[in-house]
């Protein structure tokens, strides 16, 4: 059975600017550490003359791989916070890189954590947030004479049709939770009069956007 999770819903990037340095941060999704490490050495070539590329990520099913980077910035002031707002979000499979030009103003250890936990913060606020939510497959078959009347009554209930398919019978894709699975077994029997079963063919996941929080 699947598993939900939260990630960044694509990838992007988003500049500040704080007393003339300029944050420049930029998100991607991942599916394992060495994506992760390949996006941080990309950016790090983009941008081979600023002072600072500072990194994150959080990657794995139970997002139990983590790992972070100062890259020369003053230890605890760059990377742990970076990897702090990601772990507030809830969120995994997302790598995130900080370039810093240095503006010629020195920010301190607490700027320097503001700095770089807020450029995260508003790259997320650009890029958004999706919560991956697991849904099962189902297939209600159907002879043509009552194919129509079945379809009509799906599409009046809350039961998601995702697909019709016309062949030697009529096969009525639909989405469900395992939590509805009951409900939807329930109504297709008694709207059938028992005639057509629900049978599981497979799971998929379905992006739903939620606020990052900061």
């Amino acid at each position: 059975m699947l598993t939900g999770y939260r990630t960044i819903a694509h990838n992007g990037e988003h500049e500040i600017e704080i007393k003339r340095s300029r944050f420049i941060g930029a998100l991607a999704r991942v599916s394992n550490e060495d994506e992760a490490r390949a996006f941080i050495q990309a950016k790090k070539k983009e941008h081979w003359e600023a002072n600072h590329n500072c990194s994150a990520y959080i990657v794995g099913e139970r997002g139990q791989f983590q790992r972070s980077s100062d890259d020369g910035e003053p230890s605890g002031t760059a990377g742990v916070p970076m990897l702090s707002v990601l772990q507030r979000n809830g969120l995994t499979d997302v790598v995130a890189v900080v370039t810093r030009y240095f503006g010629g103003t020195l920010l301190g250890a607490g700027g320097l954590i503001r700095a770089y936990g807020g450029s995260v913060s508003a790259t997320l606020a650009v890029v958004g947030i999706v919560e991956a939510q697991p849904r099962l497959i189902v297939a209600v078959e159907a002879s043509y004479d009552e194919a129509g009347r079945l379809e009509n009554a799906l599409r009046a209930t809350d039961f998601l049709l995702q697909d019709v398919e016309y062949g030697t019978t009529v096969v009525f894709t639909l989405q469900t939770t395992a939590e509805n699975l009951p409900a939807l077994q329930a109504w297709v029997a008694e709207a059938t009069n028992g005639s057509c079963d629900v049978i599981e063919i497979g799971e998929e996941y379905v992006e739903v956007p939620v606020n990052p929080e900061g």
